[in-house]
C-alpha cells in the first residue's frame, strides 16, 4: 500500500509544473506581497489599467515561449477571478514593458479573454471589504506556440500551460477598497 502511494506522489510530482530556483520574474511596478499602484487598478475603481513591466531570467533549458497570468485567488467566484492570459510569448523575450496588453507585446504573442470578457490586461477591482491577492505567474513553455484559438477562456489557456509548462515563477500584488 505504502508503494502505491509513493509511485502515485511521484507520477504527480512530474506530471506538474514546478518552480524553478534560477527562474524569476520582477518587476519595477510592483513589490513582491506590496499593495499595487492606482496606475495598474482597473478603470471602474479608479486605476489607469495599465499591465505592469515585467522582467525575468533564469528560463528552464528547452524554454520555446512564455506565457504570463495574472489571478485573483480571493476573488468571490469559483476558481478565483483571472485578469490577464497573454502566452505565445517568444522565447528571446525577456520581460514586458508597462502598458505593453495594450500594443506593446511582441509579435506572434496572443492574449486569452479574461473574466471580464475581454482580450487584455484589466486590473484589480475588488469588491469593498478585505484586500485581495494578485498572483502573477511567469510560465516557461515547451511549446513556441499553443494549440489555442482567438478569445481562448481562462481554462482552455490554464490547460494549454499546465500541459506545456516546464517551469513557473511568482510575483504577488495585493489590493483592497
Amino acid at each position: 500500500m505504502k508503494l502505491a502511494w509513493f509511485a502515485v506522489a511521484i507520477a504527480l510530482m512530474i506530471a506538474r509544473p514546478v518552480a524553478a530556483s534560477a527562474f524569476s520574474v520582477n518587476s519595477a511596478d510592483l513589490v513582491d506581497g506590496g499593495r499595487i499602484a492606482n496606475a495598474f487598478v482597473y478603470r471602474d475603481c479608479g486605476g489607469g489599467n495599465l499591465s505592469p513591466a515585467l522582467a525575468w531570467t533564469g528560463a528552464p533549458a528547452g524554454t520555446r515561449s512564455f506565457a504570463v497570468t495574472v489571478h485573483d485567488p480571493d476573488a468571490p467566484k469559483a476558481g478565483g477571478w483571472w485578469h490577464w492570459l497573454v502566452f505565445d510569448i517568444p522565447a528571446a523575450t525577456a520581460g514586458l514593458s508597462r502598458g505593453a496588453a495594450n500594443g506593446g507585446l511582441p509579435s506572434p504573442t496572443r492574449q486569452g479573454r479574461n473574466d471580464f470578457g475581454h482580450e487584455t490586461y484589466d486590473g484589480p477591482c475588488p469588491p469593498p471589504g478585505p484586500a485581495h491577492h494578485y498572483v502573477i505567474t511567469l510560465w516557461g513553455l515547451d511549446m513556441a506556440r499553443l494549440a489555442l484559438g482567438a478569445g481562448s477562456t481562462p481554462g482552455e489557456v490554464a490547460a494549454q500551460l499546465r500541459a506545456h509548462s516546464l517551469a513557473w515563477a511568482q510575483l504577488t500584488g495585493v489590493y483592497g477598497r
